[in-house]
């Protein structure tokens, strides 16, 4: 009889090892990755195993190789992404489901809480109550099933089915400049094509100018174009601003156009009360996504799309009907998990295999509840005007763009400086090298910011301060030719990835 060579138990005591490891690295007291990466190559860089190891000598390489050389994001002073790391209920709640519910399919108690988590996201946003929502991977595909629901709505107006029939002519979606390009990412997807993403006007502020949008409509209808979607943002990846929603939502209801409110970062600014009022208007949206993995601090790999009509979304998305689980499920009472396949969420969106997000969504509110969110939130949003508060008051820093939510984009000014832009690069880099203050960049009105988005759990307010007193000190070093090293500890380069979700 041949023996299974991998472990499928004891993983109270692999948790541990692995705990003790986790909890080291989120000292954050090791070097960065790329300091030495010649030592983890060496022992992870290898030819494919004929033979296995065994799990004890992996967990060596995992708790002494793997882990301390991971991502800098996690770390409390990195605010370049909009995606941080997980709690750990975050994380520990992605486990259980990895092991003990794999698929969102059967009826179970993780099943069950992927629906009533969704709910739990509908009250705590104050979406429309109607709402029904789903869950994916991330705001990219969130966006995609959402404008999915929206393309199928846009030609059963015309008695078309575009998921069965294809599209039979242009269609438009309309978005600002300042949208994340996963809209054209899904304009593409859909067949709709990327030249079919209209962008409207900003002003200064980097929000949609309403105006703009109706002459485009208008100029649109009069060329019989199909409007598929109108897209506002609550909360760009840039700067966070927050587009006129009521406007830009009575408009697109006036043209018969689907209204979309892209709130993956951004939507859970309305828990703020200092900002709620820039929401009026998402009640009349008729999609809306958030992603869970940003400021809930859920794991990455957590979206969630919401629509006034989840019917639209399984006639956009269905997969039909498969030979394999004919007469599997049985419509009667259900006495056993395995008699029915629940909720088809799989027929709502891109994924059929998928794990059941909703128990992290859930864990995560169940340890903090709305309070604890609500001042996490409220904090960053503080942290933010913080930034802002001190550049005013500073001759030497200059605020690009006000924070409405957790994001300020600044920079250093040095009189005589024939390119800022070039010096707040410079002083980024040296942010990025030190690993104290990880923030990212932003063009802002043609002009490059220095951009913290405070939005992780282990950020706390001393980061705002310390990140702007090291934005001080080496603007003034750099700008007299010196060293951004001196009397500083100095790590080998890195090269900094684009602002992702």
């Amino acid at each position: 009889m041949t023996t299974e060579p991998a472990e499928c138990g004891k993983l109270a005591h692999y948790l541990t090892v692995l705990g003790n490891a986790l909890d080291r690295f989120l000292t954050f007291r090791h070097p960065d990755a790329m300091q030495q990466p010649a030592r983890w190559r060496s022992v992870l860089e290898r030819p494919l195993p004929s033979s296995g190891i065994g799990i004890d000598a992996v967990m060596e390489e995992l708790t002494h190789t793997l882990i301390p050389n991971g991502s800098a994001i996690p770390n409390p002073g990195s605010t370049a992404f909009i995606t941080t790391g997980a709690t750990t209920i975050g994380a520990l709640a992605t486990l259980a489901g990895a092991v003990a519910s794999p698929q969102r399919l059967t009826l179970n108690a993780f099943t069950f809480l992927e629906e009533q988590s969704l709910d739990w996201l509908v009250e705590l946003f104050r979406l429309p109550p109607a709402m029904k929502g789903l869950y994916s991977s991330g705001g990219s595909v969130a966006n995609l099933v959402a404008l999915g629901a929206a393309r199928q709505q846009a030609f059963e107006s015309l008695g078309i089915d575009p998921a069965r029939q294809g599209i039979p002519g242009p269609g438009r979606l309309y978005a600002s400049s300042a949208s994340h390009h996963s809209i054209h990412r899904a304009a593409a997807v859909l067949g709709l094509g990327r030249e079919a993403v209209i962008t409207i006007a900003t002003d200064p502020q980097g929000r949609m100018i309403p105006a703009a949008l109706e002459r485009q409509l208008e100029e649109d209808r009069a060329r019989d174009r199909v409007p598929v979607a109108v897209v506002a943002n609550a909360g760009t990846t840039s700067t966070g601003a927050i587009d006129p929603l009521h406007a830009i939502g009575t408009l697109a209801h006036r043209y018969d156009t689907w209204f979309h409110v892209d709130g993956a970062y951004g939507l859970p600014g309305i828990l703020d009360p200092r900002v709620r009022h820039r929401y009026a208007g998402l009640e009349l949206a008729d999609s809306v996504i958030v992603d869970p993995h940003k400021w809930l601090g859920a794991p990455v790999g957590i979206g969630a799309t919401f629509v006034r009509d989840r019917a639209l979304l399984q006639r956009a998305f269905t997969q039909g009907a498969s030979d394999y689980l004919e007469r599997s499920c049985t419509q009667a009472t259900a006495h056993h998990s395995l008699d029915n396949l629940g909720i088809p969420y799989s027929d709502f969106g891109v994924e059929l295999s998928a794990p059941a997000r909703g128990a992290v969504v859930w864990a995560l509110l169940r340890e903090i509840g709305a309070d604890g969110l609500r001042a996490r939130v409220c904090r960053h949003n503080a942290m933010a005007r913080q930034v802002a508060e001190r550049a005013d008051a500073h001759p030497h820093l200059e605020v690009l763009q006000r924070p409405t939510l957790s994001i300020c984009c600044f920079r250093y000014v040095a009189a005589g400086c024939p390119d800022l832009d070039a010096l707040n690069a410079r002083i980024h880099r040296a942010l990025v090298r030190h690993g104290r203050n990880m923030p990212s960049t932003a063009l802002v009105n043609g002009q490059l910011a220095i951009r913290p988005c405070f939005v992780g759990a282990r950020t706390g307010e001393s980061q705002a301060s310390a990140l702007v007193d090291e934005v001080l000190t080496l603007g003034e070093r750099l700008a007299q030719g010196a060293s951004p090293d001196t009397d500083m500890d100095a790590s080998n380069s890195g090269s900094m990835p684009p602002i992702t979700r």
